[in-house]
């Protein structure tokens, strides 16, 4: 694996990772210690720590909030869309900061290393953007701009002055990752065309520049913009848009057509976050790629013969997913050994998958940040 990083005047990173075949052994890191204190997360289910099972009326009887979801870490339902530990639970933990918590959980408590805001199944855009054109958003979802809003509401029950939160702010590590392309895969998967969704790109990156624009100027100096993951690989959206022309599909079994499309955003991006550090010459922006490392795991698994496309959890068709018999629901199977496959429910990946695509990405990513661990 080989990092690239890019200088421009000040201490500015850009960070694009680009993978092997074969997966870096890195030992997960200990005892790490960084320049900064806190967390602070928006996104999506790859890192909703339990917002969404909490956002009422609806939270409560969404599928993670009961089995099987947490069978595997702690044993029970957290909230989390896995089978246990998420993304931001390995990143969290290998920054040295470990005790974060889901901002719809906190009820006043402020003993903590970070705070979630991510929401599983959200989008960038907001719902009006989708109503327009004709596409749902479930009702739990809180697009970015609600996650902001809960944001600002956040520091002002810990922070009474304007340089107070901004110190806190400034002290911390913000992660803006709607790393799943929910945006992206829900239009696909209620009959828009790619060439309609393209148009919907620059209107998510607009929106996630914006959103680190105004973090900034409320006093982040650190922040990371993730790029989406191999959405074209995802059982949901290859049983949507299953087809029978063979070229429509990669080595790899995955849809090559959803895939660009994703590639096409996440280099969009890139060059916004080059943009961005032009803008703001003394803050340290990043972007972090998250699709090569996913798309590694993908190709190990494949040459493994592990249920690479299939979810664990789940019932029916060749990707084992049935949007009517979703995970948790009565008769719905799962898999004996969830470390072996990639995707939990079809949505989201588990927990074995998580901890190998953050064991490539995190590791080489400590130093740029500052951060020293042994």
């Amino acid at each position: 694996m080989k990092i690239q990083v890019h200088e421009n005047r000040t201490r500015i990173f850009f960070v694009i990772c680009f993978f092997l075949l074969i997966e870096s052994s890195h030992q997960r890191p200990q005892n790490t210690t960084c320049p900064f204190k806190y967390i602070y997360s928006f996104g999506d289910g790859v890192t909703d720590i339990g917002n969404s099972v909490r956002v009422l009326p609806f939270g409560p009887f969404l599928p993670a909030a009961r089995s099987p979801y947490g069978q595997t870490f702690p044993g029970q339902p957290t909230g989390r869309w896995s089978d246990g530990r998420i993304d931001i639970d390995f990143v969290a933990a290998d920054l040295g900061l470990p005790n974060i918590v889901p901002y719809l959980s906190m009820r006043g408590s402020t003993s903590n290393d970070g705070v979630v805001f991510s929401v599983a199944r959200s989008t960038i855009l907001d719902r009006l953007f989708f109503k327009l054109r004709g596409v749902d958003i479930p009702p739990h979802a809180i697009p970015l701009s609600g996650q902001l809003r809960w944001f600002k509401a956040y520091l002002s029950s810990v922070c009474s002055t304007p340089q107070g939160c901004a110190n806190i702010v400034g002290d911390s590590i913000i992660i803006l990752g709607h790393i799943e392309a929910n945006d992206i895969g829900y239009s696909l998967q209620q009959g828009k065309s790619i060439q309609q969704v393209e148009t919907y790109v620059p209107f998510m990156i607009r929106a996630l520049i914006e959103a680190a624009s105004d973090l900034v100027r409320m006093g982040a100096t650190r922040v990371v913009l993730a790029g989406s993951v191999p959405l074209g690989c995802y059982p949901y959206i290859l049983t949507a848009l299953q087809t029978n022309n063979a070229t429509a599909y990669d080595d790899l079994g995955c849809l090559k057509a959803v895939n660009d499309l994703v590639v096409s955003k996440n280099q969009l991006l890139q060059e916004a976050v080059t943009n961005l550090t032009t803008k703001f010459p003394n803050v340290d922006i990043y972007y972090a790629d998250l699709y090569g490392a996913v798309q590694t795991i993908i190709r190990q698994s494949s040459v493994s013969g592990n249920m690479t496309l299939k979810a664990c959890c789940g019932i029916g068709g060749k990707y084992n997913y049935n949007s009517r018999r979703f995970c948790g629901s009565r008769g719905v199977p799962v898999c004996a050994t969830p470390n072996e496959y990639i995707y939990w429910d079809g949505l989201h990946f588990t927990q074995g998958a998580y901890a190998r695509f953050t064991n490539i990405v995190v590791p080489p990513f400590l130093p740029v940040l500052g951060c020293t661990s042994n």
